[in-house]
């Protein structure tokens, strides 16, 4: 008869290797509880929410109505000037927050102290809270006693109207944002063109190639996974802004910087419309996810990572 500790062996050995199966599964639970709870849930539901006419004074009172609230969406114009801030918003901070940084980088990148202190100072906006810095710009937006007319009257130039023009209030908000993004954006770009290796700089110079050509053919294709980066996590968070239109503009004025999720915000908060305001959350989900598949289908293939 074989000793028990023989006949345990296999058996031990069998548990250990369903363990060893299973292990990766286990380790990855807690995290997939925890985006179907805080991630998934509130998405499904926000969709559940859009299908029906309800209001936040009555919680418990949810009307059927189909898709009724996108269909009202749509028809309201106030929600297409909406969307075309957004847009508008978006491509500008998007455009001149990566294309300021890339060059302020490309200056930076230098060993001496004075830029890493150049650095430290554009990056910290990056650090400073979105409640902080709406409010300071908008004491120095103010037609009266702002900083920024004064200094324009200083050097002869006209005052401008800044937030209190249709024209120019969107505008403002660009450079708000741009001012606030740039800083991040250009260590970033930093940190991209350091890792670019020395040996293919001097391969170009003994080859004599120019400054634009090493730029171009070069540096530009090496960093093209820093540019998807900053070019995803740019749009994504343009779309999302909310704080500085609630402090300095409110939307207006006449609707000129009221954007997607203060629009969401006031559908719901200001105006009790649930269903309204779950309809353009459920707008806002499918039109970040689709640009951010378009992002990934044309900037796939220019991404060279080495």
């Amino acid at each position: 008869m074989e000793p028990a500790h023989t006949q345990a062996w296999p058996r031990q050995k069998s548990v250990t290797g369903r363990w060893e199966m299973i292990r990766p599964y286990a380790y990855v639970t807690p995290a997939l509880l925890f985006f179907a709870l805080f991630f998934f849930y509130p998405i499904g539901y926000v969709m559940y929410l859009s299908f029906h006419d309800w209001s936040l004074l009555n919680l418990e009172e949810k009307e059927w109505v189909g898709f009724a609230n996108f269909t009202d969406l749509f028809q309201e114009q106030d929600f297409h000037q909406v969307v075309i801030n957004t847009g508008l918003f978006t491509v500008l901070t998007v455009a001149l927050g990566i294309g300021l940084a890339f060059l302020l980088a490309l200056w930076l990148n230098r060993k001496a102290k004075i830029y890493g202190i150049i650095q430290g100072t554009i990056f910290s906006p990056h650090i400073i809270s979105l409640v902080s810095v709406s409010m300071l710009w908008m004491w120095m937006m103010d037609p009266q006693y702002g900083l920024l007319n004064a200094v324009l009257e200083a050097l002869g130039l006209p005052a401008y109207t800044w937030l209190s023009d249709t024209k120019s209030a969107l505008l403002s908000l660009v450079l708000v944002s741009v001012w606030k993004v740039v800083g991040y954006n250009t260590i970033v770009f930093i940190a991209g063109l350091q890792s670019i290796p020395r040996d293919i700089y001097e391969a170009a110079e003994l080859d004599r190639s120019s400054r634009i050509k090493t730029l171009y053919k070069i540096t530009v294709p090496m960093l093209s996974p820093t540019i998807f980066f900053l070019l995803v996590i740019n749009t994504i968070s343009s779309f999302q802004v909310f704080d500085t239109i609630a402090i300095m503009t409110q939307g207006g004025p006449v609707n000129s910087t009221n954007m997607l999720v203060y629009y969401i915000y006031e559908q719901g908060m200001d105006f009790f419309n649930g269903g309204i305001a779950s309809a353009a959350s459920v707008v806002l989900l499918g039109l970040v996810g689709l640009l951010t598949l378009v992002h990934f289908a044309f900037m796939s293939r220019r991404v060279h990572y080495r």
